[in-house]
């Protein structure tokens, strides 16, 4: 992959985009509509500009590499569960006994030699230019403003470079960085990552921490970097292993951390431990913005870059998008790594409208009474598993993971409030329905056992339920019944809500013989008819120790929650593309899109 633009013409069906289009909304915008698509293509934009600042650009914004299975497959090179069968074959390895297995064994044992990164004593095609302190302006580089109420533009791609304070350790991250000025970085890397940690050690030592940013080169590269790698492995071995070849890296200019030689860009400089400055709004892969916050900054020293280099980007929101992709990816290799913890796990998968971290889906064999629950305390207390908020589990008699309308059957036939586990627990930096940040509830599921033995007790249809509930409380305003041929029906309302739900809960005491699962949304850009939007609304929306009760039914609130809810924090919106913006785009021909896909993503307030 010397020439990532070629590879992706010749293997991806690149999409080649001629027309000026601003870095600000409008190159974002095409983007998130392309990754949407069924046929969704990786997008080379050859003029980008900016309006706001009168520039044109001299290189061109590479999106979407990403953009489907098929050419995620292509740049591993193989099947991300080849990738995993190989890394269950080096977790199983044990000394050979006798001549004959030692042999056997050598073509494995000598393949491991490319997995260690090799660093290169002389400069890579990175540094072929090379831009000095003093003439260092981050407006070179076609950094993109994706949403409206961003607080500025931002460099979504950037494979962040760090060490250790001892220089023992390195790591390779994915953060979003917010440019504040010329020469200026907001560095958004969560308290939780291995990154943040280093930064723990130069602060303690008064001293400033030194950092590369890469752009470009090899997209394994920025697979890696969001992997979820165990604490002080640097991500470049898991790169060498998928490829079978050693990382090859060069030396920064201006500090000891080595990067990849073939990158397109790389941003030097420094975080002084003493400076932080406000970083976001930013709409952020979980659909929301994520708030004004402080974080460190990163003062460039130098920028250097290749002779032609090529800007890569991603665009992040609702789903589903390019992260899609990518997660599927890190799914299925990292299946292997998950099964030491617990060894009776079949498979596990995490739907990209679950933005990852807020659902999970496993299918075990259970062994003994209470194994399900032993395997959440597990998920929940190792790595980034235990950032993920809600996990339903099935065991092995049940349908695949990704046969989501099967599979929604099976767990509903065996579904009553004892199966269902709350807790609390660390929870995602981003997420924000937890009443406060970093810790929150916890629910998981128990469907591995047999069906429960009743259903509703009188079902009703969705007009005349609809009249019940009015009747108790006016301010429910439309009602939908999904899997009614199951023994616990999903029933779902979208409310105008003017108090707790907790309130409403009550007030439907009286009608538990037709509900067993309610699910309450607000009016407001909630589709009942729209099933994919809706679990990632109401996964992303709620705290289960306080969103979730057990009684008369199962209810789930998930409504943006305020003061009625004891919700001190700020609420934050929705990412909404800019109408003016799409009706441009329109017109220019470089999309074409209807009402149907804007509601189907929820692509605009309504």
């Amino acid at each position: 992959m010397k020439d990532v633009v070629q590879w992706l013409k010749d293997n991806g069906d690149l999409k080649i985009i001629d027309e000026p289009l601003d870095v600000e909304l409008e190159i974002p915008h095409v983007a998130y509509i392309e990754v949407k698509t069924d046929d969704s293509r990786p997008l080379l934009f050859t003029k980008p500009i900016n309006k706001a600042k009168g520039i044109t650009y001299d290189m061109p914004v590479l999106m979407n590499i990403f953009a489907n299975k098929a050419l995620t497959e292509k740049i591993f090179g193989k099947h991300p569960d080849l990738v995993a069968e190989g890394i269950d074959e080096l977790l199983k390895l044990k000394p050979p006994q006798g001549l004959k297995a030692k042999l056997a064994m050598l073509p494995k044992l000598f393949s491991l030699k490319n997995v260690f990164p090799k660093r290169l004593k002389f400069k890579g095609e990175c540094q072929e230019v090379i831009i000095p302190k003093a003439e260092v302006d981050l407006d070179t580089l076609p950094i993109l403003k994706t949403w409206e109420g961003d607080g500025g533009p931002f460099i979504t791609m950037g494979q962040v470079y760090t060490q250790s304070l001892d220089g023992k350790m390195q790591n390779l991250g994915m953060y979003r960085l917010q440019q504040y000025d010329k020469n200026r970085l907001g560095m958004h890397w969560q308290i939780h990552k291995d990154a943040s940690h280093f930064f723990d050690q130069y602060q303690k030592a008064g001293k400033k921490m030194p950092i590369s940013v890469a752009i470009g080169g090899d997209p394994l590269y920025i697979w890696c970097g969001q992997a979820p790698m165990p604490h002080g492995m640097f991500e470049m071995l898991l790169y060498g292993f998928v490829r079978n070849k050693n990382a090859q890296l060069v030396k920064s200019i201006t500090n000891d951390i080595y990067i990849p030689r073939d990158v397109d860009i790389v941003i030097e400089g420094f975080v002084d431990p003493i400076l932080t400055e406000i970083e976001g709004p930013f709409g952020d892969h979980t659909g929301y913005y994520t708030l004004k916050e402080a974080f460190p900054v990163m003062e460039v020293e130098t920028i250097t870059m290749k002779k032609n280099p090529v800007f890569q980007a991603t665009v992040v929101g609702k789903p589903p998008l390019e992260d899609k992709y990518m997660g599927w990816a890190t799914e299925r290799i990292f299946l292997p790594m998950l099964k030491p913890m617990a060894p009776d796990l079949i498979d596990y998968n995490m739907p990209e409208n679950g933005v990852f971290h807020n659902l999970i889906l496993a299918k075990m064999k259970t062994l003994y009474k209470g194994h399900a629950m032993q395997f959440m305390h597990a998920f929940w207390g190792v790595g980034q598993m235990s950032f993920v908020k809600h996990a339903l589990f099935v065991g092995e008699d049940a349908p695949q993971l990704e046969e989501s309308e099967a599979l929604t059957k099976h767990i509903l036939n065996r579904l009553n409030a004892e199966r269902v586990f709350i807790t609390k627990g660390i929870v995602d930096h981003l997420d924000h329905s937890s009443s406060e940040q970093f810790v929150g509830g916890k629910l998981g599921v128990d469907a591995t056992g047999d069906e429960v033995e009743e259903g509703v007790e009188k079902p009703l249809g969705d007009d005349a339920l609809l009249e019940k509930m009015q009747a108790l409380d006016s301010n429910i305003v439309a009602l939908k019944q999904y899997m009614c041929e199951t023994k616990t029906p999903i029933c779902v309302i979208s409310v105008d809500k003017k108090t707790s739900m907790k309130i409403l809960s009550v007030k439907l005491y009286t009608l538990q013989k037709h509900i067993k699962l309610l699910i309450i949304v607000d009016k407001v850009n909630n589709d009942l008819n729209n099933v994919y939007m809706l679990i990632w609304r109401v996964v992303n929306n709620i705290d289960a120790q306080r969103d979730v009760t057990l009684e008369p039914f199962i209810c789930l609130d998930g409504t943006n929650k305020n003061g009625y809810d004891g919700y001190k924090r700020e609420w934050p919106g929705d990412t909404f593309c800019s109408k003016e913006v799409l009706d441009g785009l329109q017109e220019k021909g470089v999309i074409d899109i209807n009402d149907i896909f804007i509601k189907r993503f929820g692509l605009l307030s309504c």
